[in-house]
């Protein structure tokens, strides 16, 4: 069965690490928003006199964000309706507080839940300064608001939990603290292929 997979959590969880790494040994599609969105907004901020490596205030959320999810979703879902499996890197904040969003994107294409396996990893880290630390580390010109607007940026990394009408078997909540070893790749990759493994 097609795959539909998204790894979904706050800024320096590792998502986009975790998303690649399981791509590269099975093949899978990769749309990361980030990647996607880039482009247009930097035209977007640009042509509105703002910084076009914000990726976090106000203004950028009102001109960007929804169009970010929606050229990423709109990539992920012409994959899946081709049949590749497809993973979708993005904080997805706002999507998994809505229990009907998913199956309205799969009927978009003519799926549904019973067609596409979705599965959705949850990467967090275990406190505030995990997230601090990776961030800072990671040194990217889009996190320079972030770290300037710590005590507001840092509400937005607390655990959430999805809303998505999924079985259980269909959410791992992935603590990604420490440096992935081979035990916890597998886990990681027996989750997402558990219908499918050797």
């Amino acid at each position: 069965m097609r795959k539909l997979v998204f790894f979904v959590g706050g800024a320096g969880a590792g998502k986009t690490t975790l998303a690649k790494m399981l791509a590269r040994k099975r093949g899978a599609a990769v749309l990361d928003m980030d990647t996607l969105l880039r482009p247009a907004a930097v035209s977007i901020m640009t042509v509105a006199g703002l910084d076009p490596n914000d990726r976090d205030s106000a203004e950028y959320k009102r001109l960007c964000r929804d169009l970010g999810y929606r050229i990423t979703m709109d990539a992920a879902l012409e994959n899946v309706e081709i049949g590749n499996d497809a993973y979708v890197i993005g904080p997805f904040s706002k999507e998994t507080e809505e229990p009907d969003w998913i199956g309205q994107e799969l009927a978009s294409i003519g799926a549904s839940l019973e067609d596409v396996s979705v599965k959705v990893v949850m990467v967090y880290l275990q406190d505030e300064q995990h997230y601090y630390n990776r961030i800072k580390q990671r040194g990217s010109e889009l996190d320079l608001y972030k770290l300037q607007h710590w005590s507001e940026f840092s509400r937005s990394l607390a655990r959430r939990e999805l809303k998505w009408k999924l079985q259980g078997d269909s959410v791992l909540y992935f603590d990604n603290s420490k440096p992935l070893d081979e035990q916890a790749f597998a886990s990681l990759e027996r989750f997402v292929y558990s219908d499918s493994m050797d």
